[in-house]
């Protein structure tokens, strides 16, 4: 059997029968999209040839001119995007065109609702690349060979995307990618020359290899004096980063960024930069996403910013430019500070690297700053997005802690609102005068942050408090400890001191200083007993300063973990030591008097349970026995 002879079809994957589906059916209002991701695909095809062919010269194969060829047969009705790149070979070709590659394609397929414009801003975040095609084709014929293996290996691909396609082996006398589009019935419009140009110049004038068309006849040359057709470039082909800032439009800079991130929505904002002269030389073009990408959360996630070493495109997908709470970061970087044999190995001790990472990461949080204080409903819409991934700042990158502090946003009880909006800078410009540190109380919810009875006498008087309650929050606080010289302090920690949170006059203080000693001399047997029914329970027991109106509540030591940090930890899998919290009773709250003057002991020992156990539930842990804890309940109301 020869190679042309081996040819068979296949089964799409499940989930890009899902997604072609959705893709031809949820872009039918932005048909054009498809010549733009079929470009960007050739010219990605093109870096990576320049990449490759670094360390092995012979894959050019004596053709070091690269180019992407964009044509058309209206008799034909097709429409053909061709480029001399990388290419594919035959198992390349299975796993490019016929399955998903990216992880987490089921939870996104997931989340697809069957709305063709809510999902069409999902696909947009996905990313559909060579898919788009079936926007405008029936039929979609992909010829293509590997640089560096011999003419017989070409491959051809072809499909209706209706849930099959068809590979063989073909002879290509030369490398790269040709995709043949057998244009759909009523797509007319793109078998056109003015059009196709006009889509090419909007979407990709930026790319940096010429894109070639046939050139237009001279309406006053005679069709005998017509020589073989010519080709032209319809684009710039100039490296837009290398332009100065006020040659470049606002548009090429939101195309540039779609074509480099693969993102169909414009970004938030960017930042243009270059440095000339000393140990460093570079330029960089930085962009904010207006939108998280769909897997920001997934472990295998690939990252990072294009590298180009003196205008030669070397990798994709630097993740050594930028820390990990920076990862939604997209843009390119261009040196000449780094030798053009780089790899990522190398990259990884490269001293350049250090110095190249440390500038780069200080333009995002300044561009960050910046966009917070200049347009601050914009910066809403950035922590929306990506509010979480930043808070993991200030554990990751000790360098720039304050900054990134400066940056977070919190809900607090001076609004009780959900949103997010809250800096630490608003935060000390309200506090009180005697007033010394940050306080903050974290849950696992919004609503359970916002009553928890640790803000009791913080909203009697009237002193703000952060409600935490984003499962980052623990990690966070536990690495932020202090800023702008004010220490972050848990409501639920420690013994709180009076002085800095009443408002009282000092004769007032006195007073309650007098009351709680009393207090302390009427309950003490009461918190001995208490002490002797929870037994090995709690680590201590006594009375609270920071309730007015609940009976009972949790606490932890200063310097013991947080029960909320507890529970996450055990949540995902870690094994966490016991700490056993404090727990506090309100001397005021008449469950406690009543508890107080009990002289069953029985009903003394339920009543304490009862008590420890809405502690619990109130800190939004689990009860240990939950049926013990209704029948005690149950035997209390029979009693009322």
């Amino acid at each position: 059997m020869t190679t042309k002879t081996q040819a068979e079809t296949l089964s799409f994957q499940a989930e890009v029968k899902q997604l072609l589906n959705i893709v031809v059916h949820s872009l039918y209002s932005n048909k054009e999209i498809f010549l733009r991701e079929l470009v960007s695909n050739a010219s990605d095809a093109a870096d990576k040839l320049r990449f490759e062919g670094l360390s092995d010269g012979a894959l050019y194969e004596s053709d070091p001119d690269l180019k992407i060829k964009v044509s058309f047969d209206d008799k034909a009705r097709t429409i053909t995007i061709s480029d001399n790149g990388i290419g594919m070979s035959r198992e390349e070709v299975i796993e490019n065109l016929g399955t998903i590659a990216k992880s987490g394609t089921r939870e996104f397929l997931a989340r697809l609702s069957g709305d063709q414009k809510k999902d069409a801003h999902l696909i947009g975040q996905f990313g559909v690349g060579f898919y788009s095609a079936f926007v405008i084709a029936d039929k979609v014929t992909v010829i293509t060979r590997r640089a560096g293996l011999t003419p017989e290996h070409g491959v051809k691909w072809e499909s209706d995307g209706e849930g099959a396609y068809t590979i063989e082996n073909v002879d290509k006398a030369t490398r790269g990618t040709e995709i043949i589009l057998h244009v759909k019935e009523g797509e007319d419009e793109f078998l056109n020359d003015w059009r196709l140009r006009s889509i090419i110049k909007k979407y990709s004038d930026h790319v940096s290899l010429p894109i070639m068309m046939h050139k237009l006849p001279d309406p006053d040359t005679k069709p005998e004096d017509t020589k073989e057709t010519e080709w032209e470039a319809v684009n710039e082909a100039t490296a837009l980063w290398t332009l100065p800032k006020s040659k470049i439009t606002d548009e090429q800079y939101k195309e540039l960024y779609k074509h480099i991130a693969h993102d169909f929505e414009d970004p938030l904002v960017w930042s243009h930069n270059q440095v000339e002269g000393g140990s460093l030389d570079y330029i960089s073009l930085l962009y904010i996403p207006a939108r998280a990408p769909f897997d920001l959360w997934n472990r295998e996630r690939q990252q990072g910013l294009k590298l180009y070493v003196q205008r030669v495109f070397i990798m994709d997908q630097v993740e050594h430019f930028m820390p990990n709470y920076l990862r939604f970061v997209r843009g390119i970087v261009d040196t000449n500070a780094l030798p053009l044999n780089i790899s990522r190995e190398i990259l990884q001790d490269n001293p350049t690297m250090t110095k190249l990472r440390a500038a780069l990461v200080k333009r995002v949080l300044d561009m960050l700053e910046k966009l917070a204080k200049d347009t601050p409903e914009k910066y809403a819409e950035f922590w929306e997005q990506f509010g979480n991934v930043v808070k993991e700042g200030p554990a990751e990158d000790f360098a720039n802690r304050a900054k990134v502090a400066k940056l977070l946003r919190f809900s607090s009880t001076h609004t009780d609102s959900a949103v997010q909006n809250i800096s630490l800078d608003d935060y000390i410009s309200r506090m009180k005068p005697e007033q010394k540190k940050i306080y903050y109380v974290t849950a696992e919810t919004f609503a359970a942050a916002k009553a928890s009875p640790h803000l009791e006498i913080f909203r009697k008087n009237k002193i703000e408090v952060l409600l935490l309650s984003d499962r980052i929050d623990e990690w966070l606080v536990n690495h932020l400890s202090e800023y702008e010289g004010k220490t972050l302090q848990s409501v639920a920690k420690g013994d709180l001191n009076l002085d800095e949170i009443t408002s009282e006059d000092p004769a007032e203080k006195e007073q309650h200083k007098q009351a709680e000693e009393k207090a302390k001399q009427d309950f003490d047997s009461v918190i001995k007993q208490v002490k002797t029914v929870l037994g090995d329970s709690v680590k201590d027991v006594r009375l609270s300063h920071r309730l007015t109106d609940s009976p009972a509540c949790l606490v932890s030591d200063d310097n013991d973990m947080g029960l909320q940090l507890q529970r996450l930890l055990k949540a995902s899998g870690q094994e966490v030591a016991e700490i056993k919290p404090i727990f506090e009773l309100n001397p005021e709250n008449p469950l406690v008097l009543k508890l107080k003057d009990q002289t069953d002991d029985e009903r003394f020992k339920e009543l304490t349970h009862i008590l420890f156990d809405q502690a619990v539930l109130t800190e939004g842990g689990q009860l240990k026995d939950p049926a013990t804890f209704v029948q005690r309940i149950n035997k209390l109301l029979l009693t009322l």
